[in-house]
């Protein structure tokens, strides 16, 4: 039984369903091939029938219009609405150039501040590069220095060593010498030459007189003055050592000068530029605010209307 009543609901809406398509298909008939305005009586009951009759006057020249149909009278306008109508498109058509020219107003003002950004940008990348340049410079300039003054110290450093170290050895030398030699034997006849006896063996001779004695007192007053001289040579390198570096400091130091002078006069012009553009800018916003498009009509078009409906 519930089969039977599932069955008997589903025939049910079935039917209904074709009913109702059925129903659909016939208005769409009616509505399609069986309107109203394709009978024959239509033309009887026609509700638009007189807006689609004849007007009684179709122009100045319509025949129908006699004098004593009274359908024409001396002053009428008959293309009042045309020339309304041309009228409302004219200034429609001036509200639309108006709002173009205002359009392209706008498009040219952003073009320009487009273009004066980008030129703010070039020329603070410009600077940016100038300062670049001028870091970079003056890290050169001052590792340049930092290496000219440490191999100067190496030099000096090497050479004391070496003087030290030859003075060492010198010394040693001296000793060993003086050490292994006859000199401080205390035997007089080692110093005997056999060349004669005005001539003695220098390393073995142990006694002088006075006038050798002179002799060795100037020499080494000679060697005093020798050392002197050039520790006066080596305080003079230093002197000019010192100098060359103070030279390169004040080097350095007028070339940080001449750069920040540069970049002084770089911003100064940088000003002027932003400056010259704002202005310009403004200048042209106040043009473009005070150009009004003036088109309006003129005596003689109303005046050519006059005379054609005349």
């Amino acid at each position: 039984m519930k089969q039977n009543d599932k069955i008997i609901c589903m025939l049910e809406e079935r039917q209904k369903q074709d009913i109702k398509n059925l129903n659909k298909a016939v208005t769409e008939f009616q509505q399609n091939f069986q309107k109203p305005e394709t009978r024959r009586e239509f033309d009887l009951s026609d509700p638009q029938s007189l807006k689609k009759d004849t007007p009684a006057r179709l122009s100045d020249s319509d025949p129908r219009c006699t004098v004593s149909g009274l359908q024409k009278f001396l002053g009428e306008d008959l293309n009042h609405d045309q020339r309304v109508k041309f009228q409302k498109e004219q200034s429609r058509e001036w509200s639309l150039q108006q709002q173009r020219d205002w359009k392209n107003a706008l498009a040219d003002q952003k073009f320009a501040e487009d273009l004066h950004d980008k030129n703010r940008i070039g020329l603070d990348q410009k600077a940016m590069e100038l300062q670049r340049k001028e870091v970079e410079t003056r890290q050169a300039v001052c590792a340049a220095t930092k290496d000219f003054n440490r191999t100067q110290a190496a030099e000096f450093a090497e050479r004391k060593m070496l003087e030290k170290r030859q003075e060492e050895e010198d010394n040693v030398a001296e000793i060993s010498n003086l050490l292994r030699g006859d000199l401080l034997s205390e035997n007089p006849e080692q110093a005997a030459s056999l060349f004669g006896q005005h001539r003695v063996i220098t390393d073995r001779w142990k006694g002088m007189n006075q006038d050798q004695l002179m002799a060795i007192r100037y020499t080494q007053q000679q060697q005093v003055l020798e050392k002197l001289r050039l520790q006066e040579e080596e305080r003079q390198r230093n002197a000019e050592w010192d100098r060359q570096r103070i030279q390169a400091a004040r080097a350095q130091l007028l070339f940080e000068r001449h750069q920040q002078r540069l970049n002084r006069e770089l911003r100064r012009a940088l000003d002027n530029t932003n400056a010259q553009l704002s202005q310009e800018q403004k200048s042209k916003k106040i043009y473009l605010q005070e150009e009004v498009y003036s088109n309006f009509p003129t005596g003689q078009y109303f005046t050519q209307f006059n005379t054609t409906s005349r």
